[in-house]
């Protein structure tokens, strides 16, 4: 195996980072110790650039590839987005409806509890007189407004960069 470039990622499958590595969770690293990955990501990742820079935090995310593919959005390196769940919203659903369904039987029971929507013996089949909107208390809202699940299927990893290594060349 050939030495890593400093500031290289890799997925690694144990559950510590090897010599030399570091796992990618965003801890705080000091610049007077680890100034040559400093000069490669800088503060992209966090820290204040004084005294600290981040490491990149790829726990719970998917990496992507910065810059701009055909029919995408622009991605700068470093740049945060999604979501791991979502609050679904009336607004963010597809298009429905919901089919209120009955009989033309005449209705039987004085309680709609069980029951379905029933003819009325004042009107015959076809006649709209006194016929109008129902109740807007008619058909209860229901849901919680719990987030659901967003993410892709998964396997657990881990992200490691390299410490040190060759500095990396501008080509």
């Amino acid at each position: 195996m050939s030495e890593a470039f400093i500031g290289e990622i890799k997925i690694f499958a144990g559950n510590f980072a090897p010599r030399a590595w570091a796992l990618c969770n965003g801890q705080l690293l000091p610049i007077a110790q680890n100034t040559a990955l400093f000069a490669i990501v800088g503060t992209i990742y966090g820290g204040d650039g004084r005294t600290t820079f981040a490491l990149p935090n790829l726990q719970a995310r998917a990496p992507m590839h910065q810059g701009r593919g055909p029919g995408l959005t622009n991605r700068r390196i470093g740049e945060r987005g999604g979501s791991a769940t979502v609050v679904l919203q009336e607004n963010t659903l597809p298009v429905h409806s919901h089919t209120v369904q009955g009989t033309t039987e005449t209705g039987n029971t004085p309680s709609p509890n069980g029951a379905r929507l029933a003819a009325s013996p004042m009107y015959e089949a076809g006649d709209s007189g006194g016929l109008g909107d129902m109740a807007s208390d008619a058909m209860s809202s229901t849901g919680a407004s719990q987030s659901v699940d967003n993410m892709q299927p998964y396997l657990g990893l881990n992200f490691i960069i390299a410490l040190v290594g060759v500095f990396p060349s501008r080509s």
